[in-house]
């Protein structure tokens, strides 16, 4: 193993994206038990070079946890973010944020990846922290700031932000989370009654 400076440059880091692109399918695929040997043949590099970059497996798949959830929320959390500056009816903004971030947390790369975390997570209690920071953490601070602007203007009422977040993911997400752990994904009309009967029902207990 490498515990010297992480190679740098456009050659590295198209190295370092194939590397973490191999490791994402292999972890997927044979979960943790993935052999760095594979995922070096996969990317088309040597073990050296696999570890030249990441010390130890758990830095591997810390990564691949950071580059999946990116890949998969950034084009949700743009829209969410874009729909929470709005000054358009609360109700249709937090719906429209409802169904961008619920369409990009349950995708089913996603979800099996969030399984791999809660199942290897005791071993390697880095891989939840990684997750909460590329996921929910991410969004957090957008949804935060748009929840004290209304407050500002009035329009919302809400002692405490932080478990007014907490409850609107209750609401809307993390039904389709419980659900994806017994293998029974959500459909998608019932998936639109949670997002409208789960905004309606959070802007009841803080509308000001």
């Amino acid at each position: 193993m490498s515990a010297g400076r992480v190679p740098t440059g456009e050659r590295a880091e198209r190295k370092r994206a194939a590397i973490i692109a191999a490791a994402r399918q292999a972890f997927l695929r044979d979960g943790f038990e993935a052999g760095m040997d594979a995922i070096a043949a996969e990317a088309g590099v040597s073990k050296v070079t696999v570890y030249n970059h990441f010390a130890r497996k758990e830095d591997l798949f810390t990564a691949v946890i950071g580059d999946a959830l990116r890949s998969a929320l950034g084009e949700s959390l743009a829209y969410a973010e874009e729909c929470l500056r709005r000054d358009d009816d609360i109700r249709d903004v937090f719906i429209a944020t409802a169904r961008a971030w619920v369409q990009g947390m349950t995708r089913p790369e996603v979800l099996r990846l969030r399984a791999l975390v809660t199942y290897e997570r005791r071993r390697f209690p880095d891989l939840g922290r990684a997750w909460q920071e590329n996921g929910p953490g991410h969004f957090t601070p957008i949804f935060a700031e748009a929840l004290q602007r209304r407050i500002d203007l009035g329009v919302l009422n809400i002692p405490d932000i932080d478990l007014a977040i907490i409850q609107f993911y209750s609401l809307v997400l993390y039904p389709h989370l419980v659900h994806s752990t017994y293998g029974t994904p959500i459909d998608e009309q019932t998936t639109d009654r949670l997002i409208t009967g789960g905004v309606a029902m959070f802007l009841d207990h803080y509308r000001a």
